[in-house]
C-alpha cells in the first residue's frame, strides 16, 4: 500500500510547490482535481490535452519526485436535472477520462449523481423513505429512466478509453452506500467500482469495514479520512444533519484528520481488511477538518497513515 493525498486543499500552492512539500512528508502519491467541484488548479485539463509535450512534462514533473498518479477526480452531478449543469459535468467528467488515458492513469473519480423526482424537476431530490408511495415512483424514475441508461452509454466512453471510474458514496447522491452501488454496477459492468471514502460511511451509521467486505473486488481507489460523531448532539438529533460544516460544536458530526474520529485500532482493521479483500493500492488522503490547518491536519494525518500502512507484500502462512 502507498500513503497520497488529494491535493485540491493545496491550492494555494502552485503545482510544482505542491509537489515538493507533498514529496517531503515522504508521500507516495498524488490525486488530482480535474474538473467539477474538484477544480482544476494542479491539473490544467485542456491545456495538457492539446499537448503532448505539456503532459509529458507534467508526469515529469511528478514522477522525478518519486510520486505517482492515483487517480484523476472529477466530482461532479452528472444526472443534475438542469440540463446546462448537467452538460456541464459530463463534458468536465469526458475530458478528465481522455486525460487519464493520455496519462496512463487508470481511474477517474466521481459521484453517482442524482436527478430531480421527475421529468420538469429543477433541483436534485434524494429519496431517504420509501413511504409515502411517492417515493418509491421518483426511485424507480431516477434509476431507471435516468441513472442507467446515463452509465450505460458512460460505460461504453470508459472502457474505449482503457477507463474505469470510482465513484464515491456519498449521501446527496444516488449511489451512497455499498448495495446502491452493487446496483449500478450489475446494471452497468464491472467499469463501475468504489472510490471508498469511510468518512461518509461513519455518519450514515455503517461499519467501514463490513463495507469494504461488501464490495470485495469493485474498490478501485480509497480515501484516507476521518469522522468524528457528536453523540451529545447526534443522539439527540440524528445524524441526518444540514447544520453548516463551520458550526462544529453543533453538528452530529464532523470530519477529521485520520485518527482524530475513530482509534489507531479501527485504522488497522481497516486497511488489514482492505488487503484481504484484495485492494493493496494507494490511501489518498482528503483533509477536510475544518479544526485543523491544512498544513498540520496534512502532516498529522501522513504520520499516521505512514505508520500503519502494509508497505510490503502480504505474507505466506509457513506456520502450518
Amino acid at each position: 500500500m502507498k500513503v497520497g493525498v488529494f491535493s485540491v486543499i493545496l491550492g494555494s500552492l502552485k503545482f510544482e510547490q505542491a509537489l515538493d512539500y507533498l514529496a517531503g512528508l515522504g508521500v507516495q502519491a498524488v490525486e488530482l482535481g480535474a474538473g467539477g467541484y474538484a477544480g482544476t488548479d494542479h491539473c490544467p485539463v485542456d491545456a495538457l490535452l492539446c499537448s503532448d509535450r505539456k503532459s509529458k512534462a507534467f508526469l515529469r514533473a511528478i514522477e522525478s519526485r518519486g510520486l505517482q498518479i492515483s487517480a484523476l477526480t472529477c466530482a461532479g452531478n452528472n444526472l443534475h436535472p438542469k440540463r446546462r449543469l448537467a452538460v456541464s459535468f459530463d463534458r468536465d467528467f469526458r475530458k478528465a477520462v481522455q486525460l487519464a488515458n493520455q496519462l496512463g492513469v487508470e481511474v477517474v473519480i466521481t459521484f453517482g449523481g442524482c436527478p430531480g423526482g421527475a421529468p420538469g424537476d429543477q433541483s436534485p431530490n434524494w429519496v431517504t423513505c420509501p413511504w409515502p408511495p411517492d417515493y418509491l415512483e421518483i426511485l424507480d424514475y431516477q434509476w431507471n429512466q435516468v441513472a442507467i441508461p446515463y452509465w450505460e452509454k458512460t460505460g461504453a466512453f470508459l472502457k474505449k478509453n482503457g477507463v474505469k471510474v470510482a465513484l464515491e458514496m456519498h449521501p446527496g447522491f444516488l449511489v451512497y452506500n455499498p448495495e446502491t452501488l452493487m446496483k449500478l454496477r450489475k446494471a452497468v459492468g464491472p467499469v463501475i467500482g468504489a472510490n471508498f471514502d469511510p468518512s461518509h460511511l461513519f455518519w450514515q451509521g455503517m461499519d467501514p469495514c463490513s463495507a469494504v467486505r461488501a464490495l470485495k473486488g469493485a474498490i478501485w481507489h480509497c480515501h484516507a479520512k476521518d469522522t468524528a460523531i457528536h453523540e451529545w448532539n447526534s443522539r439527540t438529533h440524528g445524524t441526518l444533519d444540514t447544520k453548516h460544516y463551520g458550526d462544529e460544536l453543533n453538528r452530529a458530526w464532523i470530519f477529521r484528520t485520520v485518527g482524530y474520529g475513530h482509534p489507531r485500532h479501527f485504522w488497522c482493521n481497516f486497511v488489514s481488511t482492505l488487503r484481504m479483500t484484495g485492494y493493496d493500492g494507494v490511501l489518498s488522503m482528503e483533509h477536510e477538518d475544518s479544526l485543523m490547518t491544512p498544513r498540520e491536519g496534512l502532516e498529522k494525518g501522513v504520520r499516521f497513515l505512514q505508520s500503519i500502512v502494509l508497505q510490503e507484500g502480504k505474507g505466506e502462512v509457513t506456520w502450518a
